[in-house]
């Protein structure tokens, strides 16, 4: 018997005391080939009893796999964190994991800051999620160069070649929250969305330009700079306050904008919902805990992050054609920012 403090063990030396080849147990402990039941499991005893783990460079080298996969976005802290705890990007990494590891293979989160770029050039992984990548995204372009398979929650937008994707009906879930506002009585709303290309802010200002059509209204629209966070929020709201002071409505998609938005409308003695009613997207931590809780959109991210795995794996394993998958339609969750 090798003596493993000497010498690392190998494949042979499990097939020598399973009395088999060193082909079946490759099978055998991959779960591949034509194995028989009983032979599978001697050779899985034997390998827990040697203490026989795999090579994982050399599997590395003959399959070509690294078995990992990873969950990006290029979202920055200040939407991100902060108070909302990267929950937009936790919630999809929960249901992603769990359906990563059932395929046996690992998730790895990557941060969304500058320095996760050089990150990128040497993670090794087989495939990512991107989460509502902007146009040009230099995540999507160093994952490209490199040949790593891509899908994205959220069409990327203006570029020819689309990166197979997650349909997240933006158009629709903008709609329901004007919808709402109107219904709550809300007459004359404005728009505080981001200042990038991002597919969720170019559906929600399509919803809403379509919305102002509809009712004879002049849009009031304002964009602020992600990296600004809720300050940058609070800054747009005064803009469109001052520019249109006759507001009772804000839609307000980026949560940390939307918690920057009640502050100011404080500012200027407004109240929410009296005075001005205020909805965002992403019903997360923030939009919970504003002061007052602010209406949002249930995504369904526990689905939408099993579709992009499902979609992600078709394309590593080259077993499928699509390059888009329907979400399911947002539902809206209403609080007391909006309500009469």
């Amino acid at each position: 018997m090798p003596n493993s403090h000497s010498r690392r063990l190998t494949i042979a030396d499990v097939a020598s005391a399973a009395g088999v080849s060193r082909t079946t147990v490759s099978h055998a402990l991959n779960d591949r080939g034509q194995v028989d039941p009983a032979t599978r499991t001697l050779v899985k005893e034997v390998a827990a009893r040697l203490g026989y783990s795999p090579n994982l460079r050399a599997q590395r080298l003959r399959t070509g796999r690294a078995n990992a996969i990873a969950l990006l976005s290029s979202m920055p802290f200040a939407v991100a964190g902060g108070s909302s705890r990267l929950g937009f990007l936790m919630e999809i990494a929960a249901t992603a994991t769990e359906a990563a590891l059932r395929r046996g293979v690992a998730l790895v989160l990557v941060p969304p800051l500058d320095e996760a770029q050089a990150l990128l050039d040497t993670l090794d992984i087989d495939g990512a999620v991107i989460i509502e990548p902007v146009a040009n995204d230099p995540h999507v372009a160093r994952l490209h160069k490199r040949g790593v398979k891509l899908v994205s929650i959220g069409r990327q937008p203006e570029t020819e070649a689309t990166l197979p994707y997650i349909d997240m009906h933006g158009e629709a879930a903008g709609a329901l929250l004007l919808e709402h506002l109107h219904e709550q009585g809300a007459r004359r709303i404005g728009l505080v969305i981001g200042a990038q290309s991002r597919h969720s802010y170019l559906d929600m200002e399509h919803a809403y330009r379509t919305y102002c059509t509809a009712n004879n209204l002049s849009p009031a629209i304002v964009r602020a700079d992600e990296a600004g966070g809720e300050a940058a929020g609070a800054a747009a709201c005064l803009q469109l306050l001052d520019n249109h002071p006759e507001l009772d409505g804000l839609c307000v998609p980026v949560d940390a904008f939307a918690v920057g938005a009640v502050q100011a409308l404080a500012a200027r003695g407004l109240k929410v919902p009296q005075d001005v009613k205020v909805v965002t997207r992403y019903d997360g931590l923030r939009a919970r805990e504003c002061a007052p809780p602010l209406t949002a959109l249930n995504m369904h991210l526990e689905a939408v992050a099993a579709l992009a795995i499902e979609l992600l794996f078709e394309q590593i394993n080259n077993t499928g054609q699509r390059q888009r998958i329907d979400a399911p339609l947002a539902t809206l969750v209403a609080r007391e920012s909006s309500l009469k």
